[in-house]
């Protein structure tokens, strides 16, 4: 028979330090950087250093097909490794 423990939920607490997402990439360089975005295609949280912003223009319209341009791109946050990896190496942005 299975048994069921009940678990208490975490909450969110200001003073807690550790509850925050950190960089990924400052990680791997021993430095403990807080994210302010996560990558939308690995996933990893990213820090200001390492973020890259890239402005993806949108078309919008009815069905089936989107016939117009939207008149502003969208902001897209992604890591530079996957920046290189879909892009190619040495594409700034």
């Amino acid at each position: 028979m299975t048994r069921f423990v009940k678990v208490p939920s975490r909450r969110y607490r200001e003073n807690e330090g550790d509850s925050m997402l950190k960089c990924y990439d400052c990680a791997e360089e021993g430095k403990d950087t807080e994210a302010v975005s996560v990558c939308i295609v690995c996933g990893k949280g990213i820090c200001m250093d390492h973020v890259k912003e890239l402005d993806v223009p949108m078309k919008g319209g009815g069905y089936p097909l989107a016939h117009k341009m939207l008149r502003k791109d969208l902001p897209r946050m992604l890591c530079q490794e996957c920046v290189d990896t879909i892009l190619g190496p040495g594409f700034c942005v």
